[in-house]
């Protein structure tokens, strides 16, 4: 039996690619040890991804996972600070790991659970909506246009930005300095977020002026998956015609980078590695960046120049996008499509004006999905009830007609009391 896989962008160039596959065979059959040996695939592999990135970053960190990845970026921003901050900016709805550093990080986790001891940031001692693990980690709002509480696109960058603007003066009155600005370009579990353009510029303004970093974490949205840019923090400039990239000053990249493999990595500035480096205490990881490992992110990397796979994602997500709009005219649960390239949330909503989720009827959907047409897909938001599409980029057109004409009939199942979302009220997911 075989499926349609419309959500793992770890296989990022496609499950089993041949090419992949043969690097990887071929280099475990020569050698494979820890990276106390510095192998040269590994030296070639680091300045291939530096020269994918603008300047000035260039100092390559290797590691196993994106977890991994960003809680050693919280470390190089520390050590930034001198070692004085633990002040960091997190986004409402985010997640970046499971390490005890990027839980603490990942409001998406303690937002729903009870390991830690939660506290209120300052800004709202009245509402749960900031609780977060300490005063040292300030939750804003997502900047989700759609439900969020600033939906209108002429203002909505501003507005969201006073949010980490205020955390940055909140901490400036304690005569503290931020540690870091951590975001993904592309959130994820958050629903499929893009932020609206200009405030990331906006907020890094204020974090740098605060003495803080920027951090972006590019493990879900990294290596062309939006189609309009090879990074996700590019892609505003696609938007507002010229309006300059801001530049990180920490990227991370983790799954796709490996296909599956175990490999990711932490790409800064010459400046940061060296404030990290005076610190005394050396990074050093067993296998990150081993030699099978970064013979398949070297494979990845040659896959994805041979079959233009961010040219195919833009124009395949494009096509996807205009058949999902079209499939919105008949089905009214269908309340709106956001995102760029192979990276798309449908959210899925029993009211379009009061836009009360669907959480139910997406879980049914999403059943209906695997169960009669072998579709795998996955559910995110805060509300579960976006279907987030981020399929392996070789996603073709056809697979695209065969998920729209799936996604029709089991948007519409035929039910005893009825055809369309009333009907679907009336389910429990399976």
């Amino acid at each position: 039996m075989s499926y349609l896989d419309t959500r793992n962008n770890v296989a990022h160039v496609g499950h089993c690619h041949p090419t992949v596959v043969q690097a990887v065979q071929t280099q475990v059959a020569k050698l494979n040890t820890n990276s106390r040996y510095l192998h040269p695939i590994m030296t070639v592999l680091a300045s291939r991804l530096a020269e994918l990135l603008p300047d000035p970053l260039e100092v390559v960190f290797f590691c196993n996972s994106g977890s991994e990845a960003n809680d050693l970026a919280l470390r190089l921003a520390k050590a930034y600070s001198y070692g004085h901050s633990n002040n960091t900016i997190v986004v409402g709805g985010a997640y970046h790991g499971h390490t005890l550093g990027t839980l603490e990080i990942s409001p998406y986790k303690y937002e729903h659970g009870t390991e830690f001891a939660l506290q209120d940031s300052p800004v709202n001692q009245s509402s749960n909506e900031f609780q977060s693990p300490g005063r040292h980690i300030w939750k804003v709002p997502c900047p989700d246009t759609y439900r969020g509480r600033h939906r209108n696109p002429a203002t909505a960058a501003d507005d969201y930005a006073e949010y980490v603007q205020e955390a940055c003066q909140y901490f400036k009155r304690k005569n503290e300095s931020v540690r870091a600005f951590i975001i993904e370009g592309g959130m994820s579990v958050a629903g499929v977020i893009l932020p609206p353009t200009g405030y990331l510029s906006a907020c890094v303004k204020a974090v740098r002026e605060a003495g803080g970093i920027y951090i972006a974490d590019e493990v879900q949205t990294g290596f062309g998956r939006l189609g309009t840019s090879l990074w996700a923090f590019q892609h505003q400039q696609h938007d507002n015609h010229g309006l300059e990239t801001v530049i990180p000053d920490i990227v991370t990249v983790g799954k796709p980078f490996g296909n599956g493999m175990p490999l990711a990595a932490l790409i800064t500035s010459r400046k940061v590695a060296d404030a990290f480096d005076a610190c005394g205490v050396e990074y050093f990881n067993t296998f990150g960046g081993n030699p099978v490992c970064a013979a398949a992110g070297m494979a990845v990397l040659d896959v994805m120049d041979s079959e233009q796979l961010q040219a195919h994602a833009l124009n395949v997500g494009f096509y996807l996008r205009e058949g999902l709009v079209k499939l919105r005219e008949r089905i009214h649960l269908i309340g709106d499509i956001r995102g760029s390239g192979l990276f798309i949330g449908v959210e899925l909503v029993l009211d379009q004006a009061t836009l009360e989720p669907a959480t139910l009827q997406t879980s049914f959907v999403c059943s209906v999905l695997k169960t009669k047409y072998h579709i795998l897909t996955s559910i995110d938001g805060p509300h579960n009830n976006v279907l987030v599409i981020k399929p392996p980029l070789c996603f073709s057109e056809q697979d695209a007609d065969f998920l729209l004409e799936s996604l029709a009939q089991a948007a519409t199942v035929d039910l005893a009391s009825g055809s369309d979302s009333n009907a679907l009220r009336k389910q429990t997911p399976t």
